[in-house]
Order: C-alpha cells, then sequence, then structure tokens
C-alpha cells in the first residue's frame, strides 16, 4: 500500500517498450461512460471509507446523465474533470484520473513482482536518486539532506543510510520535504530510525487497510544504522504531501526536531493505482492512517509547522536557527561568535543556501 508518489510508480511499471505514439482518439460518449462506470466500481468496491465511495460514484453518473461531460472529448480533458470532481466530492486529494495506456498493474497482494519489473524499478528509481536529490554540509557544520520520495524500502534503504552516514558528523541536519510528494510508509519509518538512539523503539503510524479490515502497524526499524543524535529542522510546503507529511506529522508528535515552512497538503489516505478501461486508470485510497500518539490524522488540515514561514523563505529561517541551536550547546566563545556571525549573515540573506523551486 503506498501514499502517492506522482506517477512515478505508474510510470514504472508500464510496459518497458513505450514507443512513439499517435495522438489518442477523441473519446466517444459511450467510452466517457464506460470509464465513468468502471471508476464508480472501484470507489464502492475499494474507497477506503465505503459511504464516500457510494455517494461519489452516484455524483459523477449524475453529472455524465446530465451531460456534463460532453465537453471532454480528449484523455486529457477527461481525465482533469474526473480528477477535479473527484477531489470536490470526496474531499481527498489522493483522488485521481489519469490516461496511461501502458500502465499494468503491479502484482497482486502476496506475490512478487517480475525480475523484468524489479530491474525496471530500480534504473527508475537509481536515475532519481532512490528519493535522494541532495546531501550537503553546510557553512557552521550544518548537515541538508533533501528528499523528493520515500521509494519501496529494499531499493531506496540503501542509499538513506548511505546519507545519513555522510551527515553523521554535523552538529545540526535540516531535512528538506518541501518537494516530497510521499511514497511508501515503511520508508518513512526506515528513514525516521535514524534518529532515534539505539533501544529507543518508538510507534510511528498505523494504517488501516479496507481491502482486508487488518490495520498494519509501523515502528522504528532496529537495525538502521548511522543514529542521529543532533537536533533536526525539517522544512515543509503547501507541495509536502502524503508519505511526506507522514515523516513531518511523525517528528513533530514524537517531538523529535523543529518544522519549518508552511501548512502540507493534508493528504493521508494511501492507496494504489487501479485500472479502469480504455487507458484510464485511478489513484483510489483505500486505507487510512491513524497516529498511535494522536488517534488521528493529517487527512484535509495538513501538518502545522512550528515556525510558520513561505516555502522559499524556510531554508533560510531553518538554518539560522541550526546554528544558533548549535551556538547554545558550545563552550568556546570563538565558536559561539563564528556560529552567531553565519546565523546574522544568513538572515540578512548572504549566504548561498539550497533554493526552493516547486515541483510540477
Amino acid at each position: 500500500m503506498r501514499f502517492t508518489l506522482p506517477v512515478l510508480l505508474a510510470a514504472v511499471i508500464c510496459a518497458g517498450n513505450v514507443a512513439a505514439q499517435s495522438a489518442p482518439e477523441a473519446l466517444t460518449p459511450a467510452a466517457r461512460s464506460e470509464i465513468v462506470e468502471a471508476l464508480g466500481t472501484k470507489l464502492r468496491e475499494q474507497y477506503v471509507f465505503p459511504d464516500v465511495g457510494k455517494s461519489v460514484a452516484a455524483a459523477l453518473t449524475a453529472k455524465l446523465r446530465k451531460g456534463g461531460y460532453n465537453a471532454m472529448a480528449t484523455p486529457a480533458a477527461f481525465e482533469a474533470a474526473l480528477t477535479a470532481d473527484l477531489r470536490t466530492l470526496g474531499k481527498d486529494s489522493h483522488l485521481r484520473v489519469r490516461f496511461q495506456p501502458h500502465f499494468r498493474p503491479g502484482p497482486p497482494p502476496g506475490s512478487a513482482p517480475s525480475p523484468e519489473d524489479v530491474v525496471q524499478m530500480r534504473a527508475a528509481m537509481a536515475q532519481r536518486g532512490f528519493g535522494i536529490a541532495r546531501v550537503q554540509r553546510l557553512a557552521g557544520n550544518i548537515g541538508y539532506l533533501d528528499v523528493r520520495g520515500f521509494f519501496p524500502t529494499e531499493f531506496a534503504a540503501p542509499a538513506m543510510s548511505a546519507a545519513m552516514t555522510l551527515l553523521s558528523g554535523t552538529d545540526a541536519l535540516v531535512i528538506d520535504l518541501r518537494n516530497n510528494g510521499g511514497g511508501e510508509p515503511q520508508t518513512v519509518a526506515y528513514l525516521l530510525s535514524h534518529f532515534f538512539a539505539e533501544g529507543d523503539e518508538r510507534h510511528l503510524n498505523d494504517i488501516y487497510s479496507r481491502s482486508d479490515g487488518m490495520t498494519r502497524t509501523y515502528w522504528t526499524v532496529p537495525s538502521v544504522g548511522a543514529r542521529y543524535s543532533q537536533p533536526i529542522f525539517v522544512l515543509t510546503s503547501h507541495n509536502t504531501f502524503s508519505g511526506g507529511e507522514e515523516f513531518a506529522y511523525d517528528v513533530k508528535t514524537q517531538k523529535r526536531g523543529t518544522l519549518v515552512g508552511e501548512v502540507t497538503g493534508g493528504g493521508a489516505n494511501p492507496g494504489d493505482y487501479l485500472p479502469l478501461t480504455r487507458g484510464f486508470i485511478a489513484f483510489i485510497p483505500t486505507g487510512r492512517a491513524i497516529n498511535p500518539i494522536t488517534k488521528t490524522n493529517w487527512e484535509h488540515v495538513g501538518v502545522t509547522p512550528d515556525l510558520a514561514a513561505p516555502a522559499a523563505d524556510a531554508m533560510r529561517l531553518a538554518y539560522a536557527a541550526a546554528l544558533k541551536a548549535v551556538a547554545a550547546k558550545t563552550t568556546d566563545a570563538e565558536e559561539q561568535k563564528d556560529l552567531a556571525d553565519t546565523a546574522a549573515r544568513a538572515e540578512r540573506g548572504e549566504i548561498d543556501l539550497p533554493k526552493y523551486e516547486p515541483r510540477r
């Protein structure tokens, strides 16, 4: 079960040879009807909240019958209209429809992907740094880790632990989730495990799944290395979503760090891409997150930062706060002065720091 990782995993498991295609044909009324019917069936059978699934499916069908989609003659227009209606009616930002004619669903629960799919997925994830966009040591011995997604743990874990090994000697760490769209909850737990002492096991999250009625628990992973005990600052934006939000929410509820930036996107219901018909697929949330401390989650409301700032300013604010936190712990007067001077320069915008460019 996944938090959405925008189209990446869907694209990775598409047919390997996607040759140049002709423009998609215009959608006929019969095609639109088939797509809405298939979407309604998936919503009724699998959406995590059955009553909502039924009501949204009924509303889509009613709009179709009234001619509300008659002007949506192309796949691009139809997917956009359906996605907008799903999110308005269902009040769930995970809901979406895509036109992906080469999509192949993943293996059924309990079965493994084919060796070919594994090779393809690993190569695609390696091209994206296994979710890690940047690892850097900044002036004042402050670490910086830019995490764009939480890929499946079997692929991402070595890269995450390697990054934490490189950063283990820093005196404070800024973790940038401003462009993090989500991913696997187990990988969220894996990265978080580095920030608690050996033997300090934490219950981080639970996820209820409608498909089997089970609730899965997520704890810190005892086997991770490179434990990090220094202060951490987590950057958030309105683009921080799903699994990225869970990381921020867990940091906050476990009182492990300081969140800096904007309120996050507000998507806490994980699921999967499911095939519909005529090349369309839909992301249907089939579960909901349940935090063991708050007994709720961040759906609709997002995660509120401790230090509010526009996303573009969050790095500067967090970096200065990190320098001040390090300065407060040192007894060396000269080092204190250097750190204070660097913090002041950062606050004045005189230090070149990693820039924020919102994902599209």
